[in-house]
């Protein structure tokens, strides 16, 4: 029974709390209409005498939320780290290690790298397009597109002309006369398109060398009757020698940011 009544007690309070906060946000409400401070201005834009458009902070806090909630997406579909992420990734299968390097470090060494790869796009978009909107010198819809035009002709200049025509036609809205015109609707999947065969090719061609240590392991034990004993065991201090005499990393990650063209 004293349980019981705990729980109840316990229930009624749970109950209760959503209501006080209500009534609290009603009465601090009532306190900011009666004048005790001033509220924050509704979402709202305003049109200044030249034509400028000017947000309030609230739309500004809205947008800048709206942002960092799709920054995953943007570093995605954006920016050189899809073809990072997958060219390091086919490496590991090709050396035969599961977990090592765990994906941790392969995320980080891709965000970092994507950074210096687009460290020039980057900081154009801002001098551009953020530095002057936060100095008051430019509109929200003029600082926007100043600040993708950078990014945009980025990600043209990974595309293939046969991916942008493919998606200009399904789109409806092709052939665009340069490229300016092309939207990032039209853009974005042209440009996952591309990175993701060239992330392919790559590591195609990262794998080869590691199929062929292989095979040769497997030839050879097949010739000695070692049939039990699982290559992959013998011919991953192979590959790992391999990938460390001939400095893979460096020559893999300059590899990767020489593939770029900027």
């Amino acid at each position: 029974m004293k349980r019981a009544r705990w729980f109840a007690l316990l229930s009624l309070l749970m109950l209760a709390m959503p209501v006080a906060s209500a009534l609290a946000a009603d009465a601090a409400s009532g306190a900011l209409l009666a004048g005790s401070s001033p509220a924050l201005p509704a979402l709202a834009v305003k049109t200044a005498a030249g034509g400028a458009q000017t947000w309030s902070l609230t739309f500004q806090v809205l947008v800048l939320m709206t942002v960092l909630t799709l920054l995953p997406a943007i570093l995605l579909s954006m920016t050189a780290f899809t073809r990072i992420i997958i060219v390091l990734s086919i490496l590991r299968q090709a050396l035969g290690l599961a977990q090592t390097p765990p994906n941790q470090v392969l995320t980080g060494l891709s965000l970092f790298l994507t950074f210096f790869v687009m460290s020039a796009s980057l900081t154009q978009s801002y001098n551009e397009g953020v530095k002057p909107y936060l100095d008051g010198q430019l509109a929200g819809e003029v600082a926007i597109d100043r600040t993708l035009k950078p990014l945009k002709r980025f990600m043209l200049a990974q595309t293939r002309e046969n991916d942008l025509a493919m998606f200009s036609k399904l789109s409806g809205k092709g052939p665009f006369t340069g490229a300016e015109d092309v939207p990032l609707t039209v853009l974005m999947p042209t440009f996952l398109t591309s990175e993701l065969k060239t992330a392919f090719q790559i590591g195609f061609m990262v794998f080869i060398p590691f199929l062929v240590i292989d095979l040769v392991v497997a030839s050879v034990l097949m010739s000695m009757g070692m049939m039990m004993l699982s290559p992959m065991l013998v011919s991953l201090p192979f590959k790992i020698m391999l990938f460390v005499l001939v400095d893979g990393w460096t020559l893999l990650l300059g590899t990767i940011a020489t593939s770029f063209h900027l």
